[in-house]
C-alpha cells in the first residue's frame, strides 16, 4: 500500500495538501476529460477500477466507470457498480439525526444520557455533558482512532457492547479542546437513531433516505448485496507490495461510521439533494418537499471543530498553497480551494477508498470510488475535475501525488531502517517462551490470548478472527506479531514488561510501519496477564 488507507476517513486536509488561492474565474460548463485522467491515474497508482460521477447545476454531466471490477477479469466498472463507501456514510448518519430533529424526536443539543441513560465515557464530566452533536464532530477528547479495535477488523462485540466499553477507553485531551478523528462515537449515534426511530439503522436509512431519493442500489453492509450484483472487488498491496483481491467485509456493530455500499449513479442523487439544501421536489400544489430542513442543512455544513492547517504541504508539487481554514462539521469536512468552500469527505475500507466533494458556490459535486487502497487516486481525479470547473492553471496532479506517495514510502522505509539499526541481534528473550504464554486482558478491548504452539508463540485477539499471528523475536523482550492475513499491513511490535520477579506485568503493542492504518490502534491497549 502506498499511503495509509484512511479506512474510515480523515478529513481531506490530512490526505490532501490544500491547493492554491487564486482569483476565481467563471466556472467552465463543458464536462472535463475524466477518461484521460482516470486511465492515467489507474496506471500510475495500480488501481484496477474507478467510478466517477459529476453533478453540475442540478444535472448529472458524467457518471462512468473505468477499468475492471477485479484485476485480471473482464467485468468492467460501470456507473452502477457498487463500492464500499466507508466514511462517506457519516454524512448519512448526520442526516438521519437531522431528520429526527426536524420531527421533534431529538435535538442535536440533547445530552447523550437523555437518550441512552447507561452511556458512559471514562470521565464523569464528559459523560454528563456529551451532546448528540459531539458524537459527530471529533472533539470528545478521545485520541485518533481510539477504540477502533472494538469493531475493526470485524469483531464479535455488538453495538451496545462497544458503547458499554467506551467507559474504559481513556481520553487523551480535554473535552472539546482538540480535533481527533474517531469512529467509535458513531456507534453511539447509531443507537440513538435506533432508539428515537424504533427502526434499525439500516432500515431507517432505507426508508427515510434511500427510497425518497431513488437510491435503489444502495445498501447497508455487504451481506445485503443481492447475489450476482454489480459489485467491485477490493484490492490491497499485501505486505505493501503485491496487489491482490481482498474478501468483502461486513459488520453491523458500527454501521453508522462506514457501512454503506453504493454506486456513483446513486451518489449523484445524494449530491444533488445536498447541493439543493435538502429539497427533493414539490407536491402538486407546489409545496416544497424536503429530506431535512434548511436550518439542519446549514448546521451540518458549519464548522464545529477547527482543524489546524499544516505549515507546509506534503511535497512542494502539492503546494499551490494552504487554505485559510479547515474544520469539521456534522459528518462533513469543511475547507476551501481557490476561494471556494468545499464540503467533503473521504472513505476507506479493505481494498476500497473514496472521496465525495461538493462546491456549493459552483453548484458542483464530484464523487470518485476506487477499488484499491491508495488515496492518491481519488485525489488526482477530484482535483482535475475541480480545476476544470474553476478554470485553474494546469497542474500535473498524477505526478504530484506520485511524489507524495514516494515520500510516504521512503519515510516508512527510513523508520524501518532505524529500527534495524537499533536492534540488538544477539539478545535473547528474558524468559522461556512458555512464560510469555497467557491470556491477557485490556480494559476496553477484552482478551488477547498468547499460546505456545509447536515451539512458537501465537497471538489471537479473542473477539477479532482476523487478528491471528506468530510472534517473531525481535530483541530482548520485544517480538513482532506477523499477522497471517497479509492484506492487513499491520504487523506490530509486542513488548513485555517484567516484574522484579521475572513475571510479565504488562504487554504493550504498536504498529511497525508508519503506513499502517490508524484504526489498528494497538498502541492504546494496556494488556495485563489474567491471574
Amino acid at each position: 500500500m502506498s499511503l495509509p488507507a484512511y479506512r474510515f476517513c480523515l478529513p481531506l486536509l490530512l490526505v490532501l495538501p490544500p491547493a492554491a488561492f487564486a482569483d476565481t474565474a467563471p466556472a467552465a460548463t463543458a464536462a472535463p476529460d475524466v477518461a484521460t485522467v482516470a486511465e492515467a491515474t489507474r496506471r500510475a497508482f495500480d488501481v484496477p477500477g474507478i467510478a466517477v460521477a459529476i453533478i453540475k447545476d442540478g444535472q448529472v454531466v458524467l457518471a462512468q466507470g473505468f477499468g475492471a471490477r477485479e484485476a485480471g477479469k473482464a467485468a468492467p466498472v460501470t456507473a452502477d457498480t457498487r463500492f464500499a463507501i466507508a466514511s462517506l456514510t457519516k454524512a448519512y448518519t448526520s442526516a438521519a439525526l437531522s431528520i429526527l430533529a426536524d420531527e421533534g424526536k431529538l435535538s442535536l443539543d440533547d445530552r447523550v444520557v437523555d437518550h441512552l441513560p447507561w452511556f458512559q465515557m471514562s470521565d464523569p464530566y464528559v459523560t454528563r455533558e456529551m451532546r448528540l452533536r459531539d458524537l459527530l464532530t471529533h472533539r470528545s477528547g478521545l485520541a485518533l482512532g481510539a477504540g477502533d479495535l472494538l469493531f475493526w477488523p470485524t469483531t464479535t462485540h455488538d453495538t451496545r457492547e462497544i458503547v458499554r466499553r467506551l467507559r474504559h477507553v481513556p481520553l487523551e485531551t480535554s473535552f472539546r479542546a482538540d480535533y481527533a478523528y474517531d469512529n467509535v462515537l458513531y456507534a453511539v449515534a447509531q443507537l440513538v437513531i435506533e432508539d428515537a426511530s424504533g427502526l434499525s439503522y439500516g432500515e431507517f436509512l432505507h426508508q427515510r433516505i434511500f427510497q425518497p431519493l431513488g437510491m435503489a442500489d444502495t445498501v447497508v453492509n455487504a451481506d445485503h448485496l443481492p447475489a450476482g450484483a454489480d459489485v467491485a472487488t477490493g484490492h490491497a498491496k499485501f505486505d505493501f507490495t503485491d496487489l491482490r483481491p481482498v474478501p468483502p467485509m461486513t459488520w453491523s456493530n458500527n454501521q453508522a461510521a462506514g457501512g454503506i455500499y453504493s454506486s456513483v449513479n446513486d451518489l449523484a442523487k445524494w449530491m444533488r439533494v445536498q447541493l439543493d439544501g435538502g429539497v427533493i421536489g414539490a407536491d402538486a400544489d407546489g409545496t416544497e418537499r424536503r429530506l431535512f430542513s434548511a436550518d439542519r442543512h446549514r448546521a451540518m455544513w458549519e464548522v464545529v471543530t477547527p482543524i489546524r492547517v499544516p505549515a507546509q504541504p506534503a511535497v512542494p508539487a502539492l503546494a499551490p498553497a494552504l487554505p485559510q481554514f479547515a474544520g469539521y462539521g456534522e459528518g462533513w469536512s469543511i475547507t476551501e480551494y481557490r476561494g471556494q468552500k468545499l464540503v467533503s469527505h473521504t472513505g476507506g475500507w479493505p481494498g476500497m477508498v473514496s472521496r465525495l466533494t461538493l462546491v456549493p458556490g459552483l453548484d458542483l459535486g464530484v464523487v470518485v470510488l476506487t477499488n484499491q487502497e491508495v488515496g492518491a487516486a481519488f485525489n488526482t481525479v477530484t482535483m482535475e475535475v475541480l480545476d476544470h470547473y474553476l478554470q485553474a492553471p494546469d497542474t500535473d496532479w498524477v505526478a504530484a501525488y506520485a511524489e507524495a506517495v514516494a515520500k510516504s514510502r521512503n519515510a516508512a522505509d527510513e523508520k524501518w531502517e532505524g529500527h534495524q539499526r537499533a536492534r540488538d541481534r544477539d539478545s535473547k528473550p528474558s524468559l522461556p517462551l512458555s512464560r510469555y504464554a497467557a491470556t491477557y486482558r485490556d480494559p476496553w478491548y477484552g482478551e488477547v490470548v498468547i499460546a505456545l504452539e509447536a515451539n512458537r508463540l501465537v497471538m489471537r485477539f479473542a473477539h477479532t478472527a482476523q487478528l491471528v499471528g506468530e510472534l517473531e523475536h525481535w530483541q530482548h523482550d520485544t517480538f513482532i506479531v506477523r499477522w497471517k492475513d497479509r492484506a492487513l499491513n499491520a504487523d506490530a511490535f509486542a513488548t513485555f514488561d517484567l516484574t522484579p520477579d521475572a513475571t510479565v506485568r504488562e504487554l504493550r503493542m504498536e504498529a511497525v510501519s508508519s503506513l499502517t492504518d490508524f484504526s489498528f490502534d494497538f498502541h492504546h491497549l494496556r494488556l495485563a496477564p489474567v491471574r
